[in-house]
């Protein structure tokens, strides 16, 4: 901030408005402005663009992206401001969270930075293309690794036409990244006050985590769409890791490709899903009646 870097707060307008850090820019939820909410893709170079000038968020100035604690859509998007050729990025993984516990100031009202006109230019040497995964999940001197969850992995949570993963892909959920990998589980079940344990771990415990893996081999990270990914590929590209790149279209461009391998292959029951969901709704419309018979 001293210097005069652009803080972008990643979060949902509604979040932002209610505290950020000083000075911090804000689009939305960058998960939902900057992807095709059906494919998960990125929308178009030039949506992006236009949003990014209008926000004055200039890739070519250093700038720090941040979220709420262990938010992957902060990663996401530093990723993104990367993609686009951005190169003085940097991750605030404890965010707001570690902010506020800090004591610092909040701003309630919206900051605003002058419009700029930044030509946005992919680099399509960190990504990997669902053409291009067809022929490296055949190839032996790639490591891939599935940043998802074990269930995703191994079938049983099934989030695309099937379920499964990329054979000789690597499990290592991106929550493993964490302090506690459990944290989100601990909350919902109210274990824990606060999601401190999401903090990263420390860079020895990380190397550890990736000590099967050579820093040296190309390494490509996947999960459902491409954000849990870019966390874990943050990291290795911090722990040295020379050749990461992120399979954009992750496990819903492959799970959805009948001619892609699947390991631990299981497919999803749409007549099984929408009875499920007819019952749920005739709940609702039972509730909903009881409810309005208690009001009469």
């Amino acid at each position: 901030m001293a210097r005069g870097a652009i803080i972008w707060d990643v979060r949902d307008e509604k979040s932002y408005l209610e505290g950020h850090i000083p000075g911090a820019i804000n689009i939305g939820d960058a998960g939902n402005t900057l992807r095709d909410a059906n494919k998960e893709d990125y929308i178009t170079t030039a949506k992006i663009q236009a949003i990014f000038n209008q926000a004055g968020l200039d890739i070519n100035k250093d700038i720090v992206v941040y979220g709420s604690r262990g938010n992957p859509y902060a990663y996401f998007g530093l990723y993104t401001i990367n993609y686009f050729g951005g190169k003085q990025a940097q991750i605030y993984h404890d965010g707001i969270d570690a902010w506020k516990s800090a004591g610092l100031p909040l701003q309630k009202d919206r900051a605003t930075l002058p419009a700029v006109s930044v030509v946005l230019v992919p680099q399509p040497q960190l990504v990997v293309s669902n053409e291009e995964m067809l022929k490296l999940a055949q190839s032996k001197s790639v490591q891939i690794i599935d940043a998802r969850t074990p269930d995703e992995f191994s079938g049983k949570d099934v989030r695309a036409i099937r379920g499964g993963h990329i054979p000789n892909a690597v499990n290592i959920p991106f929550e493993e990244n964490w302090q506690d990998p459990a944290t989100s589980i601990k909350l919902s079940k109210k274990q824990v006050a606060d999601n401190s344990g999401m903090t990263l771990k420390s860079q020895a415990d990380l190397k550890k985590l990736y000590s099967s893996l050579d820093p040296n081999q190309e390494t490509v990270v996947y999960c459902q769409s491409g954000v849990r990914a870019s966390e874990t590929a943050t990291v290795l590209k911090n722990l040295g890791f020379k050749k990461v790149k992120v399979y954009d279209s992750s496990w819903l461009g492959w799970g959805n490709n009948l001619k892609a391998q699947v390991s631990d292959e299981t497919f999803l029951n749409v007549g099984a899903l929408n009875a499920k969901m007819a019952a749920m709704q005739n709940k609702i419309n039972q509730l909903e009646e009881a409810l309005k018979a208690k009001s009469n």
